[in-house]
């Protein structure tokens, strides 16, 4: 009799361990895993706020980060996130806009005035309006903008720069494609396509004036050692979108979307700032190695920017009012 009791005390006791070892992977499965790509390196600033944001998560997420395009190439961002092969990454907004034209208008030059800006409108309705329309027609959900930098005119001549009508005849490089190319008359200036490799002989040479790009760029490429000045003309604030797959983000508890959320504004927030003071050191480096510095009348390059723009079949798409709301923010 008490052989029969023993082995059923053995048989119960196997039983709850093993529902104990079922227990063991449902309960890590709770613990959802974010696989997230970008283009840009390990050593970039940004991902130094991914390594931040991976360890702030890490009690309710396993965020696995992939940097410098291992994952997925530049521009498939978007694509794998909405197939659901990609849980979260940086899309640029120039991706979004070719399948959402109406987007085409948060690309445009003098948009944002300052990476403050760009956040302020991110936040504001009308930002929350074209977020909701990628949301709802792309299958993304945009969680913040990932601020890397202001372009700004880096030229060879000496001749001073205040306003559009003094870039002309300049022969400014500018990436190739039409919306690359049209910025750069939208700054007054004879656009010229060159490959990014060729820009620093480009300068050495004469081939070109000069180039646009934000001063971290400026300074990886040593452009300032064939350049005298750079115009502050802020004609393109970079950023990209830090965008988590609508599949994912609806699977997640309301607490764990508060979570992410609040924590990728954290590390997105860190990012900029020291972004903005990378840049503000490299303007003194500048200074330093000879070449003037200096801030043209913004406000009028900005006008007749936005003013090209208007013209163009750029705008054809973009959402009424959409301009006058972000420029009164």
């Amino acid at each position: 009799m008490s052989m029969m009791i023993n082995r059923r005390v053995a048989i119960l006791g196997c039983a709850m361990l093993a529902a104990v070892g079922v227990a063991g992977p449902a309960a890590a499965q709770d613990k959802p895993t974010l696989k997230f790509a970008a283009v840009f390196g390990d050593t970039d600033i940004r991902a130094d706020a991914i390594r931040n944001l991976q360890e702030a998560l890490s009690s309710e997420f396993t965020l696995e980060p992939h940097f410098g395009a291992t994952l997925f190439k530049q521009g498939t961002e978007l694509v794998a996130l909405q197939r659901g092969n990609l849980e979260t990454g940086i899309v640029a907004p120039q991706d979004i806009a070719k399948q959402l034209p109406e987007w085409s208008v948060l690309t445009a030059a003098y948009l944002f005035r300052d990476a403050d800006h760009l956040k302020t409108f991110f936040a504001s309705e009308p930002g929350k309006e074209m977020t909701k329309m990628a949301e709802d027609k792309l299958g993304i959900r945009i969680i913040a903008p990932v601020y890397f930098g202001t372009r700004q005119v880096n030229l060879k001549p000496e001749k001073e720069i205040k306003t559009p009508a003094d870039m002309a005849g300049i022969k400014l490089r500018m990436p190739g494609g039409d919306a690359w190319q049209f910025l750069g008359s939208a700054l007054g200036a004879n656009p010229t396509p060159m490959a990014y490799s060729e820009v620093y002989t480009g300068l050495q040479t004469g081939a070109i004036d000069g180039q646009d790009n934000p001063l971290p760029n400026d300074y990886n490429m040593k452009f300032y050692e064939v350049t005298s000045q750079i115009v502050l003309t802020s004609h393109l604030i970079g950023y990209d979108l830090f965008a988590v797959s609508k599949k994912t983000w609806d699977s997640l508890t309301p607490e764990q979307q508060a979570t992410l959320e609040a924590e990728v504004n954290k590390a997105v927030d860190w990012s900029t700032q020291r972004h903005l003071e990378e840049e503000a050191k490299l303007a003194d480096f500048f200074k330093e190695q000879g070449l003037k510095v200096y801030k043209p009348d913004v406000e009028a390059f900005r006008q007749y920017a936005q003013q090209k723009y208007l013209e163009s079949d750029f705008a054809r798409d973009w959402p009424e009012g959409m301009l006058d709301k972000i420029n009164a923010l």
